[in-house]
């Protein structure tokens, strides 16, 4: 029977350790400005700002659709014109290919200059561009 009881603590622990977590997002000195759990974004305060769905749809609040990120990395809004583009290498660029700013494999967010503007540990470089382009979370 204790050994019934050690296994079902240990399964219990492994689902506890194992719960997705929100990701932070901050800015860059470090204090939170939201949060990134399984697609959906919320602002510091816990209150939900939109979605970000598999298909790579961007939606407000209500459900209303902002924008998509294709997975080629272009960046639409939601009458599907081009308003920019994510890399394979995080480079994020307008609608005209200037570089606007980089999306760091450690989560880093950089602008032009290479200045740190925030933080997305954990969130994709995809998230992290809908962060930017769709709800201004990073400035």
């Amino acid at each position: 029977m204790k050994i019934i009881a050690k296994i079902a603590l240990m399964l219990v622990m492994l689902l506890c350790t194992t719960a997705v977590q929100a990701q932070t997002v901050q800015n860059s000195s470090h204090s939170t400005i939201g949060y990134v759990k399984d697609g959906t974004v919320y602002n510091s305060s816990h209150s939900t700002m939109g979605y970000i769905r598999n298909d790579g749809t961007v939606q407000n609040s209500s459900h209303s659709t902002m924008g998509y990120i294709r997975n080629d990395g272009t960046i639409q809004n939601s009458s599907h014109s081009t308003i920019g583009y994510i890399r394979s290498d995080g480079t994020v660029q307008n609608s005209s290919h200037s570089t606007i700013g980089y999306i760091r494999s450690d989560g880093t967010i950089q602008n032009s200059s290479h200045s740190t503007i925030g933080y997305a540990k954990g969130v994709s470089q995809q998230h992290a561009a809908a962060l930017l382009f769709f709800f201004g979370m990073i400035r």
